[in-house]
């Protein structure tokens, strides 16, 4: 009986570890929920105070309190770390405010973030300052961009698209009223296009004109076709295209004028012109030219682009530039249309100078981040702004299939906008791919 109790003991145990060890690896939510989570929070509660003060975010007391503790107190003078005001479970890490002492400000702490990584032994800790005096450290315990999946409640709204988890578990959102313009970076492979498609995904279910310009012969966005208002798969389509929009954008600005407002969410809703958002596929192909006669054409459309970035959000028009390089290498009027593109997202690049363009202008040590972004994890980017913030994110895998699917049911919200039609593409089925015959081929049974 005894044998039996023990082999009985040695079987649960050895499964209870095996469930464990299968929880941290396929359920890394759960793993942390049950065993990360509290010894993680136990080591914070035990080291806290050492570790504050070897990582130099302790400072010297005022001398008021330093007189109390010593002649009161009877202890001896410490260095005087932050004072935690709330600790908060989440499902993938930790979030804890901190009331910052005289003499510290939240850079001191987001210059600690990978010791305090180390120390505390968690997957990352990012620094956020919730109001003047206090920050919040977000520790994240298992890595959430692994296997990326947006959280239920993540759905597109007005001009907000969920389109990205950030390394802290927060989700990563395009909101186009607040960062009208955006710039998308990155190499063959690295997971710009899955960016893209998960951002037309969440705007294929709202109320909003898509314009496609994909110089590649439509191979990108052709499969949109059903919810795009208009779509040029050539440079010299891509330039008519783009004054239309400009002869829009003024016809936009009259009625603004007209109603004395300057803005066109200060029109009444039925006024108000449908919001138009303009991809740009690969926009190095606008800039190139196969002949010095075709330079004025190109020169045109470059500025004509320009303005569309410097004064088309007022009217709701805002422009999502994607390319693998750009910069003012690609010739007249890149590095103007860079500077009116606020949001800045870049994804693995081929060379540093590339992540200088992206990111370098805004936010310069995320430059450093985009350059350690390994092949094998296509989908994550660097994501900054002008505030010089930035972000690891990474996109959920999403295939071209499933992007076309979205586009088709929810085609009856595309808008119907009569200086488009010249430029509406047509969707045409997709071909069944021919099959090759049998290698080896049937012979039957009797003759």
């Amino acid at each position: 009986m005894t044998d039996l109790s023990l082999w009985l003991e040695a079987t649960g145990a050895l499964a209870g570890a095996g469930g464990v060890g299968y929880a941290k690896v396929r359920a890394p939510r759960v793993y942390w929920s049950l065993v990360g989570l509290p010894v993680t929070w136990g080591r914070f509660a035990w080291s806290y105070r050492s570790t504050m003060e070897v990582c130099g975010l302790a400072v010297q007391p005022s001398g008021f309190r330093a007189f109390m503790t010593r002649n009161v107190s009877r202890r001896e003078v410490r260095p005087v770390p932050p004072k935690v005001r709330r600790v908060r479970p989440v499902s993938t890490g930790l979030r804890i405010t901190l009331r910052l002492p005289a003499g510290l400000e939240p850079a001191d702490v987001a210059a600690s973030s990978e010791r305090l990584r180390h120390a505390f032994g968690v997957q990352s800790v990012t620094v956020a300052e919730t109001k003047p005096g206090y920050v919040e450290l977000r520790m994240t315990g298992y890595d959430v961009l692994r296997r990326v999946r947006l959280p239920g409640s993540a759905r597109p709204r007005d001009l907000v698209v969920p389109v990205a988890l950030r390394e802290d578990g927060t989700v990563f959102e395009r909101d186009y009223r607040a960062v009208p313009m955006a710039l998308t970076l990155g190499a063959t492979l690295s997971g710009k296009s899955v960016y893209q498609r998960n951002l037309i995904m969440g705007l294929a279910r709202l109320p909003v004109g898509l314009v496609g310009i994909d110089c590649k012969r439509g191979v990108e966005h052709s499969r949109y076709a059903p919810r795009l208002s208009a779509l040029a798969t050539d440079p010299e389509m891509a330039g008519h295209l783009i004054d239309a929009l400009v002869l829009e954008m003024s016809e936009r600005f009259d009625l603004l004028a007209l109603h004395g407002v300057s803005d066109l969410w200060g029109l009444p809703e039925h006024l108000r012109p449908v919001p138009l958002i303009v991809f740009i596929d690969e926009v190095a192909e606008l800039f190139f030219v196969a002949s010095k006669k075709d330079e004025a054409a190109r020169d045109h459309t470059v500025m004509q682009l320009v303005r569309l970035g410097q004064m088309a959000r007022a009217v709701g028009i805002y422009l999502e530039v994607c390319g693998q390089r750009f910069g003012s290498d690609l010739g007249r009027g890149a590095t103007a249309l860079r500077a009116q593109l606020t949001g800045r997202v870049v994804h693995r690049v081929n060379d540093k100078q590339t992540a200088d363009m992206g990111l370098g202008d805004i936010a310069p040590d995320a430059v450093v981040a985009v350059t350690a972004i390994s092949a094998d994890r296509p989908g994550v980017a660097v994501a900054g702004d002008t505030s010089g913030g930035w972000s690891r994110i990474r996109t959920p895998e999403t295939s071209p299939a499933e992007a076309a699917a979205v586009c088709r049911d929810f085609a009856h919200l595309t808008p119907d906008l009569p200086f488009l039609a010249p430029f509406r593409p047509v969707a045409r089925p997709v071909p069944p791919m021919p099959t090759a015959p049998p290698a080896i081929q049937p012979r039957p049974a009797t003759e």
